[in-house]
């Protein structure tokens, strides 16, 4: 019996090492997995890797793509990081992932771009640009993120060097835009239209014939 429980009390901290070990490589597996980035290849192609974006996955904005915005109250860091990458961000109403992306990028200090989809027009401006209408659509240099995740966010910024924590002096983020311009009547037509038509003007007057004499009275 004294052989038995000397067996059984060594066994114990045998299964208690493998039970640590299968516990430590759970958590290496979750951590792993809370630590993937999104990667979208040149060609749209979307890879899943732990390793952080870098400077080679984000190109410099292609010709025609929305400029920095001003660098009035900007520091140094920031200003080069949006030369080379402009952040541009694509919402809706009722977004909350469009919300926690704002959110995020102000309270890193990263001068952004941002364009509202809320019309007709401006969902189709959207699916011709990204080839569908989800948003939130965060734009890095030539980068496209479909959707808000924090780990990507925070990853692409520091990729293109925006700094952890961007103090703004004297900023204001502009205002968001409608990624469709608006159109609107000439004021003159529209004027044209509510003025009341101009009555026909009379016939003149018939003079009488003239005289065999040639004198007219």
């Amino acid at each position: 019996m004294n052989n038995l429980n000397t067996t059984s009390r060594a066994a114990r901290p045998t299964r208690l090492a493998r039970l640590a070990t299968v516990a430590l490589l759970l958590g290496g597996a979750a951590v792993g997995a809370l630590a993937q980035y999104k990667i979208v290849g040149p060609d749209g192609k979307v890879t899943y890797t732990d390793k952080p974006p870098t400077a080679a996955d984000i190109k410099a904005p292609a010709k025609g793509m929305p400029v920095a915005p001003g660098t009035a109250g900007i520091p140094y860091e920031t200003r080069q990081a949006m030369t080379k990458y402009p952040v541009t961000l694509y919402t809706t109403r009722n977004c909350p992932g469009c919300d926690h992306e704002r959110q995020a990028l102000r309270q890193r200090g990263v001068p952004f771009t941002e364009y509202t989809v809320a019309t007709d027009s401006d969902y189709a401006a959207l699916q011709a640009r990204f080839g569908s209408t989800s948003t939130p659509v965060l734009v890095i240099g030539s980068q496209t993120v479909k959707g808000y995740s924090a780990s990507d966010l925070g990853g692409y910024l520091d990729a293109a060097g925006y700094p952890a924590q961007g103090r703004l002096s004297g900023y204001n983020w502009p205002p968001a835009t409608p990624l469709a311009p608006r159109t609107v009547a000439p004021a003159t037509a529209a004027a044209d239209a509510d003025e009341p038509a101009a009555p026909a003007s009379e016939p003149a007057p018939l003079l009488p014939p003239p005289s065999k004499s040639g004198i007219q009275f």
